[in-house]
């Protein structure tokens, strides 16, 4: 990092964290009880603070990480300052530590940045600095910044995992996924793809040898038609059912391996994925959550998406594929069909976006969800054409790992999308510097927009006295 550079991001990081402060402070003389999932992660951790650490609230469904991460955190702060009683421990104390989480995605975001496009020497280190400071303050994300949740420390953990397996460190990156898993169990999915990055890379390798022996240019191991993929996928089969290559992956990889072995046994012990309530979480196929997560990504990256040029060039492979698109037309309309699910919380609780969105958009006729489907498939193909840049095998394991954690959740709930539009967003290139101004000018707007009605526009529920905020 140049000198320049290096006093600029301290610059953004400093003001984005001072900022945040002042957002917090505002936040919590609004709401200074327990939120929505507060209610329960608040007094879990107030327990741990005491020593009670047997005691387990069973609506709590996700592992105990943040709990045992914010006593190891807080005990020792106040031991330090002196501080004693209510304080430590409070639902502020508590909140602040997604403070610090946030900072600590600021820069994580920006050295993933600058690994990734390390060899694009285009990037100026302003536009990385812009970068990483729009997706620290991804409104999904930066919401729960201020509320005691685990979105935070969860995305710490997987993209600190995420860049040491880019820096070949993979024991630490998989120590690293376990306290993300502690966070949140469905983050094993991101193990798996930090070992799928190094078969990738080697896949990849392999491949363009491949290529140099058969001296056929026709095939390229980036994008090609329907006919390219079909070799790459013969050739990945034969791959991986290679012993020597299997056991040459096994020792590249077996830091991942031992931690998914760990999550498959708590699988077993646990009798399920869910810990505590599992009677709200109950896995299907739910493969219109994919659609969904591109309407999300389309949402938020529509400066990357929705450009006249991608639609010209939508409409240019549209015209020269159309019985490949009808096909996935029709796949689509059958998955919508046959495979919606809608769940209890978002039919009841007026609290969240989803709820509106349902209402608006999807509840207005039966025939909304099928109508949507063009759009779907365009978002879908402007989606893996942004990652046009990467190995084929890269983009099928990142696939992979998006149906993996999108497609079992029965509840569409926007926070499950944080992790994949990072983990895309971090591997597409860059938009010019306008565009990045745009974007995060954008962002900016829509934070504004929700902590406004958050703060501002509270309402009451008829048969309750606690006022309620509109949130994510």
């Amino acid at each position: 990092m140049e000198r320049a550079e290096a006093y600029g991001f301290s610059g953004a990081m400093s003001g984005a964290f001072l900022l945040s402060c002042l957002l917090f402070a505002a936040v919590s003389r609004r709401q200074r009880g327990p939120y929505m999932d507060e209610v329960f992660h608040v007094p879990q951790a107030q327990a741990y603070c005491h020593g009670r650490f047997l005691q387990w609230d069973p609506m709590i469904t996700t592992l105990p990480g943040l709990y045992l991460l914010s006593v190891g955190v807080v005990k020792p702060a106040a031991w330090l300052l002196g501080w004693t009683g209510s304080v430590v421990c409070s639902v502020g104390m508590l909140r602040f530590i997604n403070l610090l989480f946030s900072a600590g995605n600021f820069y994580l975001l920006y050295l993933l940045l600058f690994k990734i496009h390390q060899k694009n020497k285009a990037v100026s280190g302003f536009q990385r600095i812009l970068l990483a400071l729009t997706l620290a303050i991804f409104p999904t994300l930066y919401f729960f910044t201020f509320l005691y949740y685990t979105d935070p420390g969860s995305v710490f953990f997987t993209l600190f995992s995420y860049l040491m397996c880019l820096y070949g460190n993979h024991k630490t990156s998989a120590l690293l996924g376990f306290c993300g898993f502690m966070f949140r169990q469905t983050n094993i999915v991101w193990t798996v793809f930090c070992a799928g990055n190094v078969v990738a890379e080697k896949l990849n390798e392999a491949w363009k040898i491949e290529l140099q022996k058969k001296k056929d240019e026709r095939i390229s191991s980036r994008k090609g038609s329907f006919s390219d993929l079909t070799r790459v996928l013969q050739f990945l089969v034969e791959y991986l059912l290679s012993p020597k290559n299997l056991v040459t992956l096994t020792a590249l990889t077996w830091p991942y391996i031992i931690l998914v072995s760990v999550f498959f046994g708590f699988v077993f012990i646990n009798g399920g994925i869910v810990v505590g309530d599992r009677s709200s979480h109950e896995a299907c196929l739910h493969f219109p959550q994919l659609f969904y997560f591109l309407s999300f990504t389309g949402f938020f990256s529509f400066l990357h998406l929705l450009t006249p040029a991608k639609i010209r060039k939508f409409l240019l492979s549209l015209r020269k594929h159309p019985v490949q698109y009808s096909l996935i037309t029709v796949v689509s309309l059958f998955l919508i069909w046959k495979f919606t699910y809608v769940h209890k919380y978002l039919l009841a609780d007026n609290r969240h976006y989803t709820f509106y969105v349902w209402r608006k958009v999807f509840q207005r006729h039966e025939l909304v969800k099928y109508l949507l489907v063009p759009f779907y498939v365009f978002a879908g193909w402007s989606f893996a054409d942004t990652l046009k840049s990467k190995s084929i095998f890269w983009i099928l394991m990142y696939f992979a790992c998006l149906l993996a954690v999108t497609v079992p959740q029965k509840l569409l709930e926007f926070r499950y999308f944080i992790l994949p539009f990072l983990i895309y967003r971090l591997n597409i290139p860059f938009l010019s510097l306008y565009r990045q101004l745009l974007e995060l000018a954008f962002y900016i707007l829509v934070n504004a927009v929700t902590f406004y009605l958050f703060l501002n526009r509270t309402f009451q529920w008829e048969n309750s006295d606690e006022v309620q905020r509109f949130m994510w």
